[in-house]
């Protein structure tokens, strides 16, 4: 059996308006990559391999995890496992349909499942990627992050594991987008791939942000 345990990054910039400002941790971000390597080392902490998508924050969050795990254990970057680009596809939705760019958590909520059905629909020109070239490439980077067995460690961003718990789950976008909604910085989401078959098996878990000195650093976005 292979298991493959999903990270998303910490906090990153969240007044950010594009993704270059977007993509880096804040001093929180930076703490609850220790605090989630510190769970690893005193739970479970072997691990195959680590992979991360090749942005900063996914970097700076997979290098605060492993100072407490293996020195020796080896790391692999992998572009697949990025991010999509929700600054670049909403300011395509603003120019093209007239929506604007949301300006609080709550516009966002709104927000967010507009914009995923706008690009699965296909109705966003001129963007780096189609949801349908999103879909393979997450799909694709997880069967290939399962062929070398063992248990993995995968740091990546809260749309790309909404879209894999979606693929798995056989979500439609608004309920895809709700999960991605409530993915926390940090959070662990395990698979297991069984006979080839991969199965969700936890979904969020924020067991090193349990206790009561740190709920504070349950954050969304």
């Amino acid at each position: 059996m292979t298991e493959i345990i999903l990270v998303r990054h910490g906090q990153a910039n969240s007044t950010a308006k594009t993704e270059e400002d977007y993509d880096r941790l804040s001093e929180l971000g930076h703490q609850q990559a220790h605090w989630l390597g510190e769970r690893f080392a005193q739970t479970n902490g072997h691990f195959t391999r680590v992979i991360s998508g090749d942005l900063r924050r996914h970097r700076e969050t997979a290098n605060g995890i492993t100072e407490s795990l293996d020195v020796g254990l080896a790391r692999d970057e992998d572009n697949r496992w990025n991010e999509l680009e929700y600054y670049t596809l909403s300011k395509a939705l603003q120019e093209q349909h007239g929506v604007p760019f949301p300006n609080s958590q709550g516009d966002f909520v709104k927000h967010a499942p507009k914009l995923m059905q706008t690009w699965k629909d296909g109705h966003l020109d001129d963007i780096p990627e189609t949801y349908t070239m999103f879909d393979t490439r997450i799909a694709d980077a997880l069967t290939d992050a399962a062929a070398g067995g063992g248990r993995v460690l995968v740091v990546t961003s809260a749309g790309v594991i909404a879209g894999i718990v979606g693929q798995l789950m056989r979500l439609d976008i608004p309920s895809m987008t709700n999960a991605m909604l409530h993915i926390a910085n940090s959070s662990t989401h395990r698979i297991e791939v069984v006979h080839g078959t991969p199965f969700l098996n936890g979904f969020n878990g924020l067991a090193h942000l349990d206790t009561p000195d740190r709920h504070h650093a349950r954050t969304y976005i």
